[in-house]
């Protein structure tokens, strides 16, 4: 085996260190109703494990712009420093509320590809739409109606309208489009936050969605189409501009055209790798559980370059780790 292929297969098991550590340090404010401090202690947690790792690396989705967030801003310089030079996306809490509430499917995630491989987007809305792998390229399309796509993936799964099961965050700006889906006959699974979670569980059978439909965060695109492309999945996402605010944000990140369509390879390009650790349970993962001396995690973590998706269960033991990072809950 190269040392090439040693080196990438660490850092696969190194991402999912990083996700783990923010998982554990998050889970110990679920359900106490503070978000900010939730983020905050996952945030520091995978920033400082984030500095163990050998890559000279460089956050492009991240928790702000520099001088609007103290740690994981854009730009900012994380890693050894010695080793491969990457693109870094991350969220240490996709979904803060969600653990702030106890609720479901919250997540940390990251990914990682080679330099000027992740679009380079504002935190401004993207409306998306994207389905699992083994489909065909074209199977769905932003510009098309809800019944048609529906049609269309239902014919390519050899299946029938009814069903379809569309996953669509559960917003007012979605009314119309949640009654289309309806009207077209299809089922709804309507979460309230992390659709980051949302447009992955379009590749996990198990997880029982069929399409991902609406409008979320841009940042959180980029994250969910850094995971399709490691598996094949289809997506495609368009910046939502409201206004003079949102079009300065679009220059300030050099982009030209923003009504541009966005595909999975288009916001996540090259040897691409994705991990994601459960931090409440969910249709995807399990969150964090006590244990007697530590805790239990479960994560994903997903290689472009070879298609692989392993999930790993591990059992930390916080009597081996005075002080660390998301020990066990006070």
């Amino acid at each position: 085996m190269s040392d090439t292929s040693i080196a990438d297969r660490n850092l696969a098991l190194e991402a999912v260190r990083v996700t783990e550590a923010a998982a554990l340090a998050g889970s110990r404010f679920m359900g106490r109703g503070d978000e900010r401090v939730a983020d905050e202690a996952a945030v520091d947690a995978m920033h400082a494990t984030l500095a163990s790792l050998a890559i000279d690396g460089t956050m492009r989705i991240g928790e702000g712009l520099e001088g609007e967030a103290a740690k994981l801003y854009i730009g900012e310089k994380v890693g050894s420093g010695a080793g491969l030079v990457m693109d870094v996306a991350a969220m240490a809490l996709e979904g803060p509320t969600i653990i702030a509430k106890g609720e479901p499917n919250g997540l940390s995630v990251i990914a990682l590809t080679e330099q000027d491989g992740f679009l380079d987007v504002p935190a401004i809305y993207m409306d998306k739409i994207a389905v699992g792998a083994g489909l065909p390229e074209e199977v769905v399309d932003l510009d098309e109606t809800p019944a048609k796509n529906l049609r269309a993936l239902a014919k390519a799964k050899g299946a029938e309208v009814g069903d379809m099961v569309a996953c669509i965050l559960d917003r007012p700006r979605h009314a119309e489009l949640i009654a289309k889906t309806r009207e077209a006959g299809a089922r709804i699974m309507l979460i309230r936050d992390g659709d980051v979670s949302g447009v992955i569980a379009t590749t996990w059978p198990e997880a029982g969605v069929d399409i991902y439909f609406g409008i979320g965060g841009a940042p959180q695109g980029v994250l969910a189409a850094a995971a399709l492309s490691c598996v094949g999945g289809r997506m495609q996402g368009r910046l939502v501009v409201r206004g003079d605010d949102d079009k300065a944000l679009c220059a300030r990140h050099g982009i030209a055209e923003a009504d541009r369509k966005y595909g999975a390879q288009d916001m996540a390009a090259g040897d691409v790798t994705f991990a994601a650790t459960g931090v409440t349970g969910g249709h995807l993962l399990a969150g964090v559980r006590g244990s007697r001396q530590g805790a239990v995690t479960h994560s994903v973590v997903m290689r472009s370059k070879s298609g692989t998706v392993r999930y790993i269960e591990a059992h930390h033991d916080f009597t081996r780790r005075s002080g660390a990072a998301g020990g066990p809950p006070k």
